[in-house]
């Protein structure tokens, strides 16, 4: 599989791409259910049973896949002369709503219908980073529920081996596609249940590999995944929602699709009905003087505790769009998808969703890297089991190379001393995109050649300094701009810079504008720890020891993870 982010094929106003990027922070929303359940709608109603007159107007912003519901509900309600509503369903990406809501833009919708009840913790949290002041939002009622899934092609079911889960999943024995977490609200719940499954010694590392795994190729959205799982050349899972499945299998087509229930639960996304403008009642029944005014803030809030109630009592249009009650109950008669759910979990908490989302923004920022790989006489030396340290290193390096997330660029230099003239640093691969296969291969080509590169002695502080120098030359702003570098010893160019020199440089050539942290592994027992973790601080970088070749992608991981805390990384 190439390594990148796909473009997304449905349009979208493409707001929430830009509002979330920026996204590091996280302030949670308490909603709640307003007055109408306490008996505000009664006297209203009964003053309406006449006759309607004037029929109240509202608009809702209503995610596509809960479109269905809200259309019914809007034509039972257009004939219903107690009901006095007319209701205007748009249809709106949850998460451009989100970054619509958050950044105080979304003008002339009263209601808002979301595929989670995560977007409101999002808009909220999103607002903060930006800010601005949390929304004005208030949830009325959760009007359907849906269980998240790994879907497969009906036809491949069977490849798929062992009963499919989260931890199949994390472990990479399960062949899955995560539609991109930003959008998604399917990916966004399963990063707490990934988390859940890889509980135990070193979890935090192994769910961060987990999603720098998944992060390799993200489909932009769900049609996408769907099509590249039809044709993956081994059966392949995506994770959705039991809604998604039953909706497309009863809208038929060529590749009918089943929904397999995650061996450790199923996380339930509650789609809530929610109020845009909660403070035009209380700013129209606190005026003094206006009875007008008063009159049409109580019917505007008359009129969404109809709508409200009329989406809750939706049962027949509920589950004919592939949705259960707001607790899982219910009965879906459709293909591909269980008549009753059993063991669906809760809706995991906003706060664990919005955490994973962090960690997978970190995790899958693109990435412009440069390698720079120790090649000094010293890798010659033995390792253990008949191996010298570069044989172990080249059995490591490729698969290490695996691990970067998608949308990585990546370079390669190798260094001893006097490599080329007096130079200690050979530059071999320039930095470009590993989606293409002929940087990859270009790569591998170089990793395979290094046991007849060897020699010289470790000429570290001169390259150091050569190769953050190239790497602020050639910076992009869109990227996480840095070096790795992987040596097994110390630095022993006596004619070269002085670790002093070495910082004094690196300080004097530091530029906030453009940062580029230094990334130093060392490989084996004879590494200067000490003097690279003084280079590492200089540049804001991090220092690692890897004494066995496995090592080399644990540390990778946590360099990878800890791009954003650097230099103060817990």
């Amino acid at each position: 599989m190439s390594r990148h982010r796909l473009p997304r094929e449905r349009s979208r106003t493409g707001l929430a791409a830009a509002v979330f990027a920026a996204v590091t922070a996280m302030t949670l929303v308490i909603a709640g259910v307003v007055g109408w359940r306490a008996g505000l709608i009664d006297p209203l109603v009964s003053a309406f049973a006449s006759g309607c007159g004037d029929r109240v107007e509202l608009t809702v912003a209503v995610d596509p896949e809960a479109a269905a519901i809200a259309a019914d509900v809007a034509a039972d309600l257009s004939v219903d002369d107690e009901a006095c509503v007319l209701l205007d369903v748009r249809e709106q990406e949850s998460a451009d709503t989100a970054a619509v809501v958050a950044a105080g833009a979304l003008a002339g919708v009263d209601a808002w219908i979301p595929d989670s009840t995560v977007w409101l913790d999002r808009a909220t949290s999103t607002a903060a980073s930006l800010g601005r002041p949390a929304p004005a939002i208030e949830q009325l009622t959760v009007i359907a529920a849906t269980p998240v899934v790994l879907a497969a092609p009906a036809a491949r079911a069977d490849e798929l081996g062992e009963a499919p889960s989260w931890s199949r999943v994390a472990a990479e024995t399960l062949p899955t596609l995560l539609p991109d977490p930003e959008q998604s609200a399917a990916s966004l719940a399963g990063l707490p249940a990934l988390r859940a499954a890889v509980a135990g010694e070193e979890a935090d590392r192994r769910f961060a590999a987990a999603m720098i795994r998944l992060g390799r190729e993200i489909p932009a959205d769900l049609d996408q995944a769907l099509a590249m799982a039809a044709t993956a050349d081994a059966a392949t899972v995506v994770v959705t929602t039991e809604h998604a499945v039953a909706a497309r299998n009863a809208a038929g087509g060529t590749e009918p699709w089943v929904a397999i229930y995650p061996s450790e639960g199923a996380p339930l996304l509650q789609l809530p009905f929610v109020d845009l403008a909660p403070e035009t009642e209380a700013a129209g029944t606190a005026a003094e003087g206006e009875p007008e005014g008063e009159r049409a803030a109580d019917r505007r809030a008359v009129a969404l505790a109809t709508v409200a109630a009329a989406l809750e009592a939706a049962e027949g249009a509920r589950e004919r769009a592939g949705f259960r009650a707001a607790d899982g109950s219910g009965t879906i008669g459709i293909a591909g998808v269980v008549e009753r759910l059993e063991g669906a979990l809760s809706p995991p908490p906003a706060a664990e969703q919005l955490a994973a989302l962090r960690s997978w923004s970190v995790l899958t920022l693109r990435s412009r890297m440069l390698a720079v790989i120790d090649v000094s006489g010293s890798m010659e030396e033995p390792a253990g089991g008949g191996l010298r340290r570069i044989d172990v290193f080249q059995q490591a390096a490729l698969a290490a190379v695996q691990r970067f997330p998608g949308e990585a660029e990546l370079g390669v230099w190798v260094f001893s001393t006097e490599r080329v003239g007096g130079q200690d640093w050979e530059d071999l691969v320039p930095v470009e995109p590993l989606a293409d296969p002929a940087q990859l291969a270009r790569i591998a080509e170089v990793i395979d050649s290094l046991p007849g590169r060897l020699g010289g002695a470790t000429g570290l502080y001169d390259t150091v300094l050569a190769a953050t120098d190239r790497a602020r030359q050639t910076w992009e702003p869109d990227k996480v701009n840095s070096v790795l570098l992987i040596t097994d010893g110390r630095n022993e160019d006596a004619d070269g810079l002085s670790l002093e020199q070495l910082i004094a440089e690196l300080d004097a050539r530091a530029d906030p504008a453009r940062p580029v942290p230094v990334i130093m592994i060392g490989f084996g027992p004879d590494t200067d720890l000490a003097a690279m973790s003084r280079i590492a601080e200089a540049t804001g970088g991090g220092a690692y020891s890897a004494t066995r070749p496995e090592d080399l992608g644990t540390v990778l991981v946590d360099a990878l993870s800890q791009r954003t805390c650097r230099p103060d990384c817990g």
